[in-house]
């Protein structure tokens, strides 16, 4: 074990993409324990990982920000944002949060969220004279209102692992949500006062009125998909689907900006991102699966619930488990692999399963910008340029507020029970 984990913290310090540093460091410690039965198994492991079906809506929520960009959508949602709040000092950056919270609830995949954001927010960020090196890290942590904003994967694949209703925990992550985009607005303040940010100057309300009808259908995508999958009318995957049919619809018939000739460049585009994005989640699979193998979390789990029979001491005990295998394990892999071992330990303690599915979740989503892996941080490094390192150092306060609405989440239940009680 100690191997792997020399192999794994090398290969980071020499900027290996992270897809790279999980494969190789698992190949390195089957090699190293000479167990070869587990080599022949990688390929299974991999493939066994990209094919579970919650997956299956990435593609397709790819393909409607592909659409969305093409089709003017995403350009309307952000002249919207950027009417109604551009004038304050670093509007911008309200622009870019606002504009990620609307995203989250179309798009449903923070690391496919990150690829499109990271391609429009930060260029137009840095060409109106903010630090790309912040750009960048405000658009990776605004990522992660996807994952808990629903429709969420994440979500989804807790709630079947659970056992749950899927439709609670996608009401129970709006408050979260919210909290999670005030905490961020909160901080841009703050540096933005600091650091003098650029504002612009205030536009006519008439104009923001006009801004809004203009952006209505690309609002109208994700009110329609909430509305399907809480009424039962259609699954999440297939709300994908219904995203890509509405976002075509918009973008050919009502803004007239997609023409046929686009097709081709669009779907190499889904191709191409849909790919980095599984090759990701393939690679996380088997490195979370060696760690399985070697019962690290199920040790991990053991000694932190023989510590303690004090709910809040076991909350706490939970989220410092949680924030240290979401560093190295991809959160799909580590919700599946969790979820059986702390949940009935959680139900003992009378945690609610919806509030405790969201705390994992969340938290998770925090791992995404949580070095040494930080699968967010590794998408947007690669789009933007920004070296991984710098990234993170700027990254650092939006993991800070994260963290905050983290603790909120799990010592306030209602703030998670609130809504699925008056929903459903």
């Amino acid at each position: 074990m100690i191997i792997f984990l020399v192999v794994f913290t090398a290969l980071l310090i020499i900027g290996l993409p992270v897809a790279y540093v999980l494969g190789v460091s698992t190949v390195s410690y089957i090699l190293a324990t000479n167990n070869l039965l587990l080599l022949e198994s990688i390929p299974q492991r991999m493939t066994g990982g990209i094919q579970n079906y919650g997956l299956l809506a990435i593609p397709l929520f790819v393909l409607a920000g592909e659409l969305m960009n093409k089709g003017g959508i995403t350009t309307r949602l952000l002249q919207f944002a950027k009417d109604l709040v551009g004038h304050f000092r670093g509007g911008l950056a309200y622009v870019n949060v606002m504009t990620n919270m609307f995203l989250a609830s179309i798009i449903g995949s923070a690391n496919a969220q990150t690829a499109m954001m990271s391609r429009i927010m930060v260029p137009e960020m840095e060409k109106e004279g903010y630090k790309k090196e912040f750009s960048a890290a405000l658009t990776s942590a605004s990522s992660l209102l996807s994952p808990i904003v629903p429709p969420s994967l994440l979500f989804i694949i807790y709630g079947v692992t659970a056992e749950v209703s899927i439709g609670n925990m996608f009401i129970g992550g709006v408050i979260p949500g919210i909290l999670l985009a005030i905490g961020f607005v909160l901080l841009i303040s703050f540096i933005s006062i600091k650091q003098n940010f650029p504002k612009h100057d205030r536009v006519k309300a008439m104009k923001v009125v006009k801004a809004f009808f203009i952006a209505l259908p690309s609002l109208c995508i994700p009110l329609l998909i909430i509305i399907g999958i809480l009424s039962g009318l259609v699954t999440p995957t297939e709300s994908a689907a219904a995203a890509s049919f509405l976002a075509l619809i918009v973008g050919m018939v009502l803004y007239r900006e997609i023409k046929p000739s686009d097709f081709p460049q669009i779907l190499l585009n889904t191709a191409k991102f849909t790919s980095i994005v599984t090759f990701i989640i393939a690679m996380a699979t088997i490195f979370g699966w060696v760690l399985s193998f070697e019962q690290v979390p199920q040790q991990l789990s053991s000694m932190m619930v023989s510590l303690t029979d004090n709910v809040y001491v076991f909350l706490l005990l939970c989220i410092i488990l949680l924030l240290l295998v979401g560093m190295v394990i991809e959160g799909i892999a580590a919700i599946i692999i969790l979820v059986p071992i702390l949940l009935p330990v959680a139900t003992s303690y009378g945690i609610d399963p919806i509030q405790f599915g969201i705390i994992i979740c969340l938290t998770m989503a925090v791992g995404l910008i949580t070095p040494p892996v930080g699968t967010a941080l590794f998408i947007t490094s690669s789009i933007t340029g920004v070296r991984f390192e710098v990234l993170t150092k700027y990254v650092l306060p939006f993991i800070a507020v994260a963290l905050i609405v983290l603790i909120l989440v799990a010592y306030v239940p209602s703030i998670t029970l609130w809504l699925p009680s008056i929903w459903f």
